[in-house]
């Protein structure tokens, strides 16, 4: 059986160095498309394996360890949620009468996507909302909290609400220890790039805001030789930012004081051994997902993927 092995930013950089290719979970999910392959081990946290699934439903799909979560997943709860988005929309209806678009992040399960109008990721979220909002949608973003209050921080005027579900792992940066630092005298400019799952008051001092691809294209473009780099995400990116500028000074964000080890315990559970007895077939195989529910999650990526080849979106 001929194996494709994906890595996602945040593993281990001896996870990484056993990929096939290594990217964002959209991408990957993508790259598989273009592949010849009869399994895909995803080296990641489940909702990225089930997306994969559904963009190669003829794939054998399998997550390296069955406890890859993710707490954006976990915070939210699928009744609740349908009730919100059902609740909003006969509201707007009836009241307003107004269309309500049901925007959901791609870190999201399964579960989740079916209940979406379409998929976004942090690279076009803020296109595809604006897009929404010009038609005259009411917009419930779901389930990450951070993006969308830097979202309605930015666009105070779009008629928006979010839920309240955190990445527990951008969440614990902190703004006031960046001011900690930033009084600290060195010989060289600081820079800050975040991640748009972080806290507001975080967003709001970066010089950058943007997704895992648009931070590594930042610092490989960056014009200087000298600088220090502070990066509000996981720390696995800091491995592939350091291969490639290495004469760059790049940290991760401080959560506390003299803390720059901020790791998302989900993604670390892919070990290197973990991922060699994927490629035998063992850990979770993406097998429980019906053809009807592949289906109607794909549905809001594919109007996603639309988007970003025509700059139009039906919902």
């Amino acid at each position: 059986m001929k194996t494709l092995i994906l890595a996602h930013y945040y593993t281990t950089p001896e996870v990484q160095q056993m990929a096939d290719h290594v990217g964002d979970s959209l991408d990957l999910a993508l790259h598989a498309q273009q592949e010849d392959f009869d399994r895909i081990v995803f080296c990641g946290v489940r909702f990225m394996a089930e997306t994969a699934k559904m963009l190669n439903p003829w794939a054998d799909v399998v997550l390296p360890d069955s406890g890859s979560t993710c707490s954006l997943v976990e915070q939210t709860d699928i009744d609740q949620l349908r009730a919100w988005v059902g609740h909003a929309r006969a509201w707007y209806e009836e009241n307003e009468n107004k269309k309500v678009a049901h925007v959901a992040y791609i870190n999201s399960a399964a579960a989740h996507k079916v209940l979406a109008d379409v998929v976004v990721t942090s690279r076009n979220v803020e296109e595809i909302v604006a897009n929404l909002v010009s038609q005259g949608y009411v917009i419930l973003f779901s389930p990450d909290r951070n993006m969308g209050a830097y979202l309605k921080y930015e666009h105070p005027d779009w008629p928006m609400h979010y839920w309240s579900a955190v990445c527990e792992v951008h969440d614990m940066f902190k703004a006031e220890e960046l001011d900690v630092i930033w009084k600290s005298w060195t010989d060289a400019p600081k820079y800050l790039l975040a991640h748009p799952e972080s806290p507001l008051p975080v967003l709001q001092r970066a010089d950058y805001i943007g997704s895992t691809h648009g931070m590594l294209n930042w610092v490989r473009e960056f014009p200087h030789q000298v600088g220090t780099v502070y990066v509000a995400t996981e720390e696995g990116l800091l491995h592939n930012m350091r291969k490639m500028r290495p004469e760059l000074d790049i940290k991760q964000a401080p959560t506390y004081t003299g803390c720059q080890c901020n790791q998302c315990p989900y993604m670390k559970l892919n070990t290197t051994e973990k991922v060699r007895a994927a490629t035998l077939g063992k850990g979770v195989h993406i097998d429980y997902l019906s053809a009807t529910q592949l289906g109607l999650a794909r549905l809001p990526v594919e109007r996603m993927l639309e988007f970003q080849r025509t700059g139009e979106i039906h919902v």
